[in-house]
């Protein structure tokens, strides 16, 4: 299929739709050349050779992709560096792949970028189980030197976005996205965790030609085209708050809510008994908090049979935390885009980070064809993540990304 600029090649399924578009049917093309890709192979040789084929273009800027984690990563990921050879490539693994044909599980989707206007630079935070607030500033004063020196005008808000890619079960999202949010000054940031289909085992991302873990991928893309970076959640507050009182903030261990054990407090509040507390219904309930004038998600991950309850987000003491309730989730997803495209025109591109458990909510509701709907339509490629970042925020069930427009 070929569409306003887009190529994308969709291999091993069942059903190909055909379609061709004469050249005056197509709008004003970009100068910004986006190719995408899925490929829903197996075996990892044909998968990378079906993504290259997809996505590779002259003068290729940058490829950034996302993968199952059933893959045999050593052999993807020497494939993806023998193909891709000197092209600036970096990706992760996922719970589930935003593709251009919606929602899939154990595939390759990706997306090459090229032309005018485009600089992008990448730099590694490597063991960010040791991270420290100096990395971050360190990390983004190199990046923003490097971008400055490769481009026409300095990086600012209005022409670069951050793009952070880390390791979703190192627990250190919160002081890696504070710190590299502050040293990018004014520039917006967007990312999300490297998952793996939820064996909570390993993540991994790819740089330099492999996989890796217990690190971080900073990204920073300058382009001459309107862009939005947004997060939307379809969670609202109720009248049902609760004052942390004691919490392993490392660990994300909250101990104590009100002064009593959390979990049975919880239940209490929510008017159930303890061992009602599933991860389903807590994902149907969880948390919000105030930041900003903008509420945040903290899902709660388990009720621990100590009393406390595990976060997937870290929450510290004397927080006042308000009990949330979901809204209509396809309608939200579309508001958003109603938005953007009132703001910068249809997207011809949008890099989205989903949380999985937004993903697990629409198989359960059977909402996943309806918001695989408006993914496709907005041009989203992206992966289902262990938690997004949006700005200075480590945050749950929400999607975070950017939509780039036409150029004006």
């Amino acid at each position: 299929m070929v569409w306003y600029g887009h190529r994308f090649i969709v291999f091993n399924l069942l059903l190909v739709e055909k379609m061709t578009i004469n050249e005056s049917d197509i709008p004003e093309l970009n100068d910004l050349k986006v190719l995408t890709g899925v490929s829903t192979s197996t075996d990892p040789v044909v998968a990378a050779k079906e993504l290259y084929d997809s996505i590779y273009q002259p003068d290729i800027e940058f490829c950034l992709f996302y993968c199952s984690p059933e893959y045999d990563l050593k052999i993807l990921g020497d494939e993806l560096k023998r193909l891709f050879a000197d092209v600036d490539i970096i990706g992760c693994t996922s719970s589930g792949e935003i593709t251009p044909i919606g929602y899939l599980r154990g595939s390759l989707t990706g997306l090459g970028l090229a032309g005018d206007g485009l600089n992008v630079v990448t730099k590694r935070l490597d063991d960010i189980d040791q991270f420290k607030i100096s990395h971050g500033s360190d990390a983004t004063r190199s990046l923003l030197n490097r971008l400055t020196s490769q481009s026409e005008g300095e990086a600012n808000s209005a022409n670069t976005f951050g793009y952070l890619l880390i390791d979703g079960l190192r627990g250190k999202e919160e002081v890696v996205v504070s710190s590299v949010h502050h040293g990018l000054g004014g520039i917006q940031l967007f990312g999300g965790s490297a998952a793996d289909n939820e064996h909570f085992s390993e993540t991994h991302l790819f740089h330099e030609g492999q996989f890796r873990t217990n690190c971080a991928l900073l990204t920073l893309v300058q382009i001459s085209h309107p862009f939005t970076v947004f997060k939307t959640q379809h969670f609202i507050s109720s009248d049902k708050k609760m004052v942390v009182t004691e919490v392993d903030v490392n660990q994300r261990i909250v101990r104590e809510i009100n002064g009593v054990p959390a979990a049975p407090e919880y239940a209490r509040i929510m008017g159930l008994p303890f061992e009602k507390l599933t991860m389903e219904m807590m994902s149907d309930f969880p948390v919000i908090v105030k930041i900003g004038g903008e509420y945040f998600v903290r899902s709660i991950m388990t009720a621990n049979s100590d009393g406390s309850l595990t976060f997937a987000c870290a929450v510290d003491e004397g927080v006042v935390m308000t009990v949330a309730h979901g809204e209509d989730m396809v309608e939200k997803l579309e508001s958003l885009f109603e938005e953007i495209k009132n703001d910068i025109g249809k997207p011809i591109l949008t890099l989205g980070c989903d949380c999985y458990l937004r993903r697990l909510e629409m198989d359960q509701k059977g909402l996943q064809s309806d918001i695989a709907r408006i993914m496709m339509d907005n041009n989203v490629i992206g992966f289902s993540t262990y938690g997004e970042q949006y700005n200075a925020s480590h945050i749950n069930q929400t999607f975070t990304g950017v939509a780039v427009g036409s150029k004006k």
